[in-house]
């Protein structure tokens, strides 16, 4: 089992940046991928952005080059820039292991609120 536990989120105004960690524990060993969702009112859950242990990272095209994630062993980061009022949304972190593209186990937070409001 994996246990995630988040932090940061809030709120900012429309520009501003905020940075969300997540960090990892339990049977951590097992994990090989981790990264960022959120979900707005209304809306389904959407891959943010995510990094694979040897470093490979995605991001959904709404945030790219406003966005950054990285890991650091069992710590995952989201730094975010430039944020934007449709960036309001709840933020899950998740783990998984996968075994290539096969995702056997997930594991979710229990989420952190951003709100970007003037």
């Amino acid at each position: 089992q994996v246990q995630l536990a988040e932090y940061g989120g809030g709120l900012v105004q429309p520009g501003g940046s905020l940075r969300l960690s997540c960090a990892a524990s339990g049977s951590t060993f097992t994990v090989n991928y981790m990264g960022w969702y959120r979900q707005a009112p209304g809306k389904e859950r959407e891959l943010v952005a995510g990094v694979k242990d040897r470093g490979a990272t995605n991001y959904t095209d709404s945030v790219k080059g406003r966005f950054t994630v990285t890991k650091n062993g069992p710590k995952v980061d989201l730094q975010m820039n430039a944020l934007k009022p449709e960036d309001t949304a709840v933020y899950y972190c998740k783990a998984e292991t996968r075994a290539g593209d096969m995702v056997i186990y997930e594991y979710w937070g229990q989420g952190t609120q951003v709100t970007v409001s003037s």
